[in-house]
């Protein structure tokens, strides 16, 4: 994030994604003391902006990061780039790879890990476009590509691309149909 009017970009998008409505001061406050998710997402994008910026008061937002990060059970570094919207439907036991790649949109579950692939042809870390729903307890790896509108199954294991719209359940994960995230995924940015 270059500046702080982008920092206030990304919170309110996140901020809409949780409750539907325009910002507003007095919703920002409502929504961080009543969802845990968004009060770990806030010191998480105020870390990635003030991280660059030299600024002293970045101590102050890593440990409170830190803090909900431990609290919440919520393994996502603040250098991950996760665009604009993000939603973390129930906090606890969710790992990001920090080289993942998140677009718009994204709505992650818990129990879901996005790693990386050690060895073999898909070396790497995943990425995700928009408008993207991973179920809970799904598990991505390797250097994939999950396409736009795309909805990934309660434990499914997801370790090749993923066409646009695709559903894709089971282990390892397969394509089903090409429904979509559309009933998923609301309130988009």
């Amino acid at each position: 994030m270059e500046n702080f009017k982008k920092l206030k970009e990304f919170i309110y998008a996140d901020l809409f994604r949780y409750t539907g409505r325009p910002k507003c001061t007095k919703l920002l406050l409502e929504c961080y003391l009543r969802k845990p998710g968004f009060k770990f997402l806030f010191w998480m994008r105020c870390c990635a902006y003030y991280s660059k910026h030299k600024s002293p008061v970045f101590y102050y937002c890593k440990w409170r990061y830190l803090h909900y990060s431990y609290k919440f059970g919520l393994q996502i570094p603040y250098i991950t780039f996760i665009d604009k919207g993000f939603y973390i439907g129930h906090f606890g036991n969710i790992i990001i790879n920090q080289r993942a790649i998140i677009g718009k949109n994204c709505n992650i579950s818990p129990g879901v890990v996005i790693g990386q692939s050690n060895r073999g042809v898909k070396l790497g870390v995943p990425t995700l476009k928009e408008n993207v729903y991973v179920g809970p307890g799904a598990k991505l790896f390797g250097e994939i590509t999950i396409g736009e509108n795309v909805a990934i199954g309660a434990n499914a294991v997801v370790v090749k691309d993923v066409p646009d719209c695709g559903v894709v359940v089971g282990v390892p994960a397969k394509v089903v149909s090409f429904l979509g995230s559309f009933e998923y995924i609301n309130k988009k940015i």
